[in-house]
């Protein structure tokens, strides 16, 4: 595929003034946990122990979620479960993340700090799974004798509904490798995605020893605001209850409408849409309904990040981008991500243009008459970075509750490529 050059582009969008730019921190109340692996050790305690046998296998799933304190929690959970007497091994719990591989998986692990020897114990990356009464599962973790998944409770980026992102949809989903996400998916789109998790969960507890989970849930400035050991039978309610917190305390824009969102990175450490809907307003789904805020005309996406090692599922959220995103994309993981969840329109490829500066023009002059002095501009790092960011001097000059204005910004350009600093 041959993209147009610069000359060709120059030709077609007009010389724009950008607006100014203001660097802002938004800092909503939120609460932190100072001590992580001191509340992982607590958390710990919560679960029952008793249940397993001694010497017994725990099975701890790993996630493909960029969580901050990740690396601390599950070594901690890894030194917990050998300390009470029990084997711990790890498993990329991550349905078809990874290009749907192990040694994608593995990577996929090793990207977010999480290696053999940064855990202490052996990764079991598998894909085969057996039939657990209609339930794909991992034979790694049916090799062992109970389960454990670790993971953050977050609203998810497909669906609204009592049960999101967190413990629940790890077993329903991430245990069960690529089989298990498409038994997942396809049941999802018939009986809706709580319904579908709720009755994965019932059957594996009913089947296998679910020992329970590791929960964390962060808050705006993507520390750590809580963890908490749910046993197996508390599951369902008490995430429940979780997930309402995290919906407290998550990272969002402070904004309701916006003429346009520079992001200057997407990736699958970031969320498993590249970009995080919730914060976007789009979902990009085959009968879902967009959410009613934020309202943004215009999304640019100028590159990917270093550990999504070219998956980028997610840029079809995007209106405009960069030829060298375009040509940075690992298309067959991309593609595992889209045909597995049957959400093909996140792995369209939107308008690619020559450079950052092409880009950013593009989303700021397409949408309908544009003044610099007014436009509605917000830039951000990426979806998973809020407390500190760029918005125009217009959008600054609006009053809202946890932001703060710190200094202007000084927008460059060399050889079409975007700084923004202080």
């Amino acid at each position: 595929m041959e993209f147009p050059g610069p000359e060709r582009i120059d030709g077609l969008i007009e010389e724009v003034e950008f607006p100014g730019f203001v660097e802002v921190g938004y800092e909503p109340p939120t609460p932190t946990v100072e001590d992580v692996e001191a509340a992982t050790e607590d958390a710990l305690d919560r679960l029952p122990w008793d249940r397993l046998s001694p010497g017994a296998t725990v099975v701890v799933g790993l996630g493909s979620r960029g969580v901050t304190d990740v690396v601390p929690v599950a070594r901690t959970v890894i030194d917990g479960v050998r300390e009470r007497g029990f084997e711990p091994v790890a498993i990329p719990a991550m349905g078809s993340h990874g290009g749907a591989s192990a040694e994608g998986q593995r990577r996929t692990l090793a990207a977010l700090g999480l290696t053999e020897e940064v855990l202490g114990c052996s990764i079991d990356a598998r894909m085969e799974t057996e039939d657990v009464t209609g339930v794909p599962v991992a034979r790694a973790a049916l090799d062992g004798d109970a389960l454990l998944p670790v993971n953050r409770v977050k609203p998810h980026t497909n669906f609204e509904g009592r049960l999101e992102s967190g413990l629940c949809k790890m077993l329903a989903v991430g245990f069960g490798k690529r089989a298990g996400a498409r038994v997942f998916h396809e049941g999802a789109m018939t009986d809706g995605y709580v319904t579908t998790i709720e009755g994965t969960v019932w059957t594996l507890r009913e089947e296998l020893t679910v020992l329970g989970g590791v929960a964390v849930v962060e808050n705006a400035r993507d520390e750590t605001a809580l963890v908490e050991g749910v046993p197996g039978e508390e599951l369902l309610e008490r995430e429940s209850a979780l997930l309402e917190e995290a919906k407290e305390h998550m990272a969002t824009l402070p904004y309701d409408r916006l003429d346009a969102l520079v992001v200057e990175r997407i990736g699958k450490d970031v969320s498993g849409t590249g970009m995080d809907t919730n914060v976007i307003g789009r979902f990009g789904l085959l009968n879902a309904e967009e959410p009613s805020a934020p309202e943004i005309d215009r999304i640019a996406v100028l590159g990917l990040t270093e550990a999504t090692h070219g998956n980028g599922h997610g840029i079809g959220l995007a209106d405009v981008t960069t030829v060298e995103v375009l040509e940075s994309l690992a298309l067959d993981e991309m593609y595992a991500n889209a045909l597995t969840s049957g959400s093909l329109s996140r792995s369209r490829l939107p308008v690619a243009l020559p450079t950052d500066e092409h880009a950013v023009a593009a989303a700021l002059t397409s949408a309908g008459p544009y003044d610099p002095e007014t436009a509605r501009v917000a830039w951000i790092r990426d979806t998973g970075h809020l407390s500190t960011f760029y918005v125009s001097e217009a959008l600054a000059e609006e009053p809202v509750e946890g932001v703060s204005v710190r200094a202007p910004a000084d927008l460059a350009f060399s050889d079409g490529s975007a700084t923004l600093s202080r």
